[in-house]
């Protein structure tokens, strides 16, 4: 496979990926970046910790969809992330749902 071929490979499963989000945002209430992921999801927990001085988060989700190009399924039943990066949590506004065209989105 040619870096060509990786490259073409990578952009369709990126504009698959964006296509499944812009058909599931509007089941969710919750958009929960880390460092790591995007989720979507309408039921979470935040709790921080504090070990000898340290803290980290950890955030559990109920029934979320993914944003990752390289799992099979993007839908989870359960999820917990533990970072000792930022995590933020917004809570999505109807208007927010309002997404744009494939090809307004990708300049085509």
């Amino acid at each position: 496979m040619s870096a060509e071929d990786l490259e073409k490979y990578e952009t369709e499963m990126e504009l698959k990926l964006y296509r499944e989000y812009r058909d599931v945002v509007g089941l969710f209430r919750y958009v929960i970046e880390t460092e790591r992921r995007f989720y979507l999801t309408n039921d979470y927990e935040l709790q921080v910790h504090s070990v000898q001085g340290e803290v980290f988060f950890e955030v559990s989700m109920a029934d979320a969809w993914v944003w990752d190009m390289y799992r099979p399924a993007r839908f989870v039943r359960k999820v917990r992330v533990l970072t000792f990066k930022d995590v933020n949590i917004e809570e999505l506004a109807k208007s927010d749902l309002e997404l744009p065209s494939d090809d307004a989105a990708f300049g085509s």
